[in-house]
Formats: C-alpha cells, sequence, structure tokens
C-alpha cells in the first residue's frame, strides 16, 4: 500500500471554494462525516502527474503550484467535495472570513479598514486578525496591500497602463507610498517589471 501526504495551503483552498460556491452554490446542508474513497480517473491523473513532477526541481517550481491547485479542486469537486465545502462554509470562523475575502476582492480599490472588515464578519478586531492569519498566513492590511499592488501590475502589464494611474485605480493616493510597496512586494520598480514583463 502506497500513502501520499499532501499539506493544502489553506488560502488558496479558501479561494477555490468560494469560487466553486458562486459557479454552484451549495444547498445548505450539513457536512457529512468523511470517509475513505477511491480516487476517480481525474484525480488519479491529477496525482500521478504531481508525483511526476517532483521529480524535478524545474517541474517541481514551475508546475506543482498549479498541478496541486487542480488536486485541491478535484478534490473539492468529486465525491465528498459538498461534505468538505459545507464543512468549511459552516466552520464558523472559516465562513466569515471567506465573507471579508470576497469582500477584498470585490472592493479592493475602495478604502477597506480592519474594523469595519472585522465588524462585518461578527468578529472583534484582534479576533479576526488571528483567524485571517490562520487561513492566508498574512495579516489583513497586507492582504489588501498584495491584491491591490497584484491588479495594479496587472494593469500596467496588460493594458500598458502608468504606474501612477494605476496607483490610483487599485486605491493608493500616495505614488511614492505605490511604488515603495510594490518594490518590496516584486522585487522591482513599477517601470522596471514593466520593462522586464514586456520583453
Amino acid at each position: 500500500m502506497l500513502g501520499l501526504i499532501l499539506r493544502i495551503d489553506h488560502l488558496m483552498t479558501a479561494e477555490l471554494a468560494m469560487e466553486l460556491d458562486e459557479i454552484s452554490p451549495l444547498p445548505q446542508n450539513k457536512p457529512k462525516p468523511l470517509y475513505s474513497t477511491r480516487l476517480d480517473d481525474k484525480l488519479e491523473d491529477c496525482t500521478l502527474r504531481l508525483l511526476e513532477a517532483l521529480t524535478t526541481y524545474q517541474e517541481t517550481r514551475l508546475l506543482g503550484p498549479s498541478i496541486l491547485r487542480e488536486l485541491v479542486y478535484r478534490v473539492l469537486t468529486g465525491e465528498q467535495g459538498g461534505s468538505l465545502r459545507a464543512a468549511l462554509s459552516q466552520g464558523g470562523h472559516f465562513n466569515r472570513i471567506a465573507k471579508a475575502l470576497r469582500q477584498i476582492h470585490a472592493q479592493y480599490e475602495q478604502t477597506l479598514n480592519v474594523a469595519a472588515l472585522a465588524e462585518a464578519a461578527n468578529m472583534s478586531v484582534p479576533a479576526f486578525h488571528a483567524h485571517f492569519k490562520a487561513v492566508t498566513s498574512t495579516s489583513p492590511i497586507q492582504y489588501i496591500k498584495a491584491i491591490r499592488l497584484h491588479q495594479a501590475r496587472l494593469m500596467m502589464i496588460r493594458n500598458g497602463t502608468t504606474a501612477a494611474a494605476a496607483s490610483v485605480k487599485v486605491g493608493y493616493e500616495s505614488a511614492s507610498q505605490f511604488s515603495r510597496e510594490f518594490k518590496r512586494l516584486f522585487g522591482r520598480s513599477p517601470t522596471e517589471e514593466v520593462q522586464t514583463s514586456c520583453r
């Protein structure tokens, strides 16, 4: 008998579960106990591809994350996917944090503050901080910054938006602060990032 244990990224799982709920909402059922099941063909194929990718550093680094994401998707949409998603959504704190994540993704360009997000999640600010970090491995403020910076980067690369215009569109009031935080996250200034990506 062979076994494989995978450490799953909570944030990736949360994001996939949220996206699945938007596309095909679950009925309001209680989570069911989990049990052993055979791998279906798609999950088996995905697992084998992951194992093959793990044999080389290059494939592990470049292909591994996307195959792992597919594997989590296959589990969430498989035989026990409904029970897993119900457990996640009814897991109290997870469900509240998932709602906060949805709000951040939908309104990242607006003024978002942690106190308002915590209130919307019906949590105290310290509890919200703790549970948010447990799901995303980062603080709410850092998460909001990362979403804004990633969106700005996409605008600059895909649409040719200037750094100044992109910073305003994603909610920054200071162009210099935007440039500093962009460089801290990506290791390059906005201008350098665009030049490197467009080569």
